[in-house]
């Protein structure tokens, strides 16, 4: 395994010795707005036990102290949970390998700061995976305006579509909330550092050419927000062209306009 993860300080470690199938790890950076809502989405989660990590990727707002009251009032609710923070900002490659790395869980399920999970997700993702033995589940997930709360007029729904190599060769359609087995994270080298985004259509493409495969779950389990502060409006669309001659690169087969 050769997976790249940046040097971080503990904030917070609790561990009650029980065993967990699934650990959620999330990203932080600079989504005070929002950071709370996430935890809340995994403090309601029907499964139980469950682990927590949460990376902060060194916030310049209160995400970090926002995140640490957090902690501190719900970390009971856990089996492990422990808060993290990056000594440099490493970017959210490095985030995500990080909070892999500190897993100790069979399963990791994969969040962003300024997403949010509906109760049973993480639950029917296991069950999906454990059944069909798959090295990842994905759910139907829902996008929605940050300010409107209503659905995405441009794209409502992702993830309608079952894992497929040939359809990921035109664009990515599975995001990043994903439940993913440890063993199929580091078999691939993790998360590969990449400056301007499209870190989970890079690890989704890893796993085509491994020939590890991914189970849909047909419900809507998962919400993403979309909004204007977002990585891929701030710095994915303005380097389309660096990424996509990046991914060509990596991964010839693809047939990206």
């Amino acid at each position: 395994m050769n997976v790249n993860t940046a040097g971080y300080t503990t904030i917070f470690a609790r561990d009650s010795g029980l065993r967990s199938e699934v650990c959620v790890c999330i990203s932080l950076f600079n989504y005070e707005q929002h950071i709370t809502e996430a935890l809340d989405s995994v403090l309601h989660q029907t499964l139980s036990p469950l682990d927590l990590v949460i990376v902060d990727d060194v916030s310049m707002d209160a995400s970090r102290r926002i995140a640490a009251k957090w902690v501190v009032e719900n970390q009971n609710r856990f089996n492990r949970l422990n808060f993290v923070s990056h000594y440099r900002n490493s970017g959210l490659s490095a985030a995500r390998n990080t909070g892999f790395s500190i897993a100790q869980t069979e399963y990791v399920f994969v969040l962003d700061a300024d997403n949010s999970l509906y109760p049973r997700c993480i639950g029917r993702c296991l069950q999906a995976i454990t059944a069909a033995k798959a090295d990842f589940a994905y759910s139907i997930i829902e996008r929605f305006d940050s300010v409107t709360g209503s659905p995405d007029a441009l794209a409502p729904l992702m993830g309608v579509e079952d894992w497929s190599k040939s359809r990921l060769q035109s664009g990515n359609y599975i995001d990043a909330m994903a439940l993913i087995r440890k063993s199929a994270w580091a078999k691939v080298g993790g998360y590969r550092i990449m400056k301007h985004g499209w870190e989970d259509y890079d690890l989704w493409c890893k796993f085509a050419e491994s020939d590890l495969q991914g189970v849909r779950v047909p419900e809507i389990l998962c919400r993403y927000r979309v909004h204007g502060t977002s990585m891929l409006n701030t710095t994915t669309k303005a380097n389309s062209a660096t990424v996509v001659a990046d991914m060509i690169k990596h991964h010839p087969w693809l047939n990206l306009n």
